[in-house]
Parts: C-alpha cells; sequence; structure tokens
C-alpha cells in the first residue's frame, strides 16, 4: 500500500473530520503490545496504542489539509501521552488514542500550545492516584519523515519516537508545585480508567492493585 491507497481507504472510512477521526480510534482496542504500528497497520489491524494513534490521527488529519504534526507530554512514574494536534481559527486541537478516558479528543478552542497541554493535567495520571504531566514538546511535523514512509511501512518508525526526545520541551510545572499537588480522588481515577486495557497499564514502582 501507498500513501494514495492509504488515504483512499481512509476516506472510504468516513474519516472527514477530527472528530471522525477521534471516534475510530475510540472503537479501536488499546494495543498493550510494544511494537510500533504505522497507520496502515492500525487501519489492518484495528488496533493500536498510543504512539500508533497519534499518527494514524496525524495521518488522517494530512489527508484533510493540516500538517501532520504530534507533540509529546512527558510524564514522571507514567508514561508518555502523544498527540496530533490541529489548528482551526487560529486555535489548537488535538486527536489522541489513550487507555485513559481523559487523555483523548481536544476541541480547536486553545489559544496556544501550553493551554491546549494543559487541559490535560488534571486527567493526567497514573494507577497510583499521581498527576504525572510535567512537560511538553514543540510539535514535530511528521512530513520530514516521509522518506521513510511513516504513513504505510513500520520498519522505520523508531525514527519518529527518537526525534521526540531530541526536540525542545517545555515544562508545566515548577518544583515548588510539584511537591504540593492532590492525589486524585478515587471517584475521578475509577472514570478515567473506564474501558481500559489492564495490560497496557503503566505500573509505577512500589505501586500494589
Amino acid at each position: 500500500m501507498d500513501r494514495r491507497e492509504l488515504e483512499e481507504q481512509m476516506a472510504a472510512a468516513g474519516l472527514d473530520s477530527p472528530v471522525a477521526i477521534q471516534a475510530f480510534l475510540d472503537a479501536i482496542p488499546y494495543s498493550a503490545e510494544e511494537v510500533y504500528r504505522s497507520p496502515a497497520s492500525v487501519l489492518r489491524d484495528r488496533m493500536g496504542h498510543c504512539f500508533d494513534g497519534a499518527l494514524f490521527a496525524a495521518a488522517a488529519l494530512r489527508r484533510l489539509g493540516h500538517p501532520p504534526r504530534i507533540v509529546d507530554m512527558s510524564a514522571v512514574r507514567d508514561d508518555d501521552h502523544i498527540l496530533a494536534v490541529y489548528k482551526r481559527f487560529g486555535c489548537w486541537g488535538a486527536v489522541a488514542k489513550s487507555n485513559y478516558v481523559g487523555l483523548r479528543f481536544r476541541e480547536p478552542i486553545y489559544r496556544s500550545l501550553r493551554e491546549l497541554v494543559l487541559s490535560y493535567f488534571e486527567l493526567f495520571y497514573n494507577v497510583a492516584g499521581e498527576k504525572t504531566l510535567r512537560a511538553y514538546t514543540v510539535p514535530l511535523d511528521l512530513s520530514g519523515f516521509d522518506r521513510s514512509d511513516w504513513t504505510t511501512c513500520d520498519l522505520h518508525l523508531e525514527e519518529i519516537a527518537l526525534r521526540l526526545d531530541e526536540i525542545r520541551r517545555f515544562p508545566v510545572l515548577t518544583e515548588e508545585m510539584v511537591a504540593n499537588l492532590a492525589a486524585v480522588d478515587p471517584r475521578s481515577l475509577t472514570a478515567g480508567l473506564m474501558g481500559a486495557n489492564a495490560a497496557g497499564l503503566y505500573k509505577p514502582e512500589g505501586w500494589k492493585p
């Protein structure tokens, strides 16, 4: 499959808006496998994790005229989370695949990337109820990886992951803020884990179910 064929299949699947792209990602199982899937593989296998989902959404958003951009939100005692970001009327929105209810779609209403990222803060926590978001990257334009066929080939996706580790990152909290964070209340924790694939959840050191 080449990129044109992938885009034709996305069109046939009705992925004609960010909301439709998110609905597709919500409908497929969260993968606990430690492998990367290209957008073509996600469409074929009907499964994916956070990284896979962000790439899939970026490819689908590009078909709609948006640059294929992703942002990595880094965490402590937790997995990072990756968003496919887009702009409409000058404001940022996001599409994402997550094992947590609150870490998925955002309407394009945020005036800055920081505003968008901070909308995830209270909902970005681990199974121990710790709020874990600490920083975010500048957007990474995936068109720079077109030479490795990232939309249709699984072989070189590690290059994207490595690049996310290298690019500029902005902190969202000071040390004083971190020291005074409250734990997530039990009701919010339960709600956020609704429908989660337990095998795909990060288990912080020292945590017991």
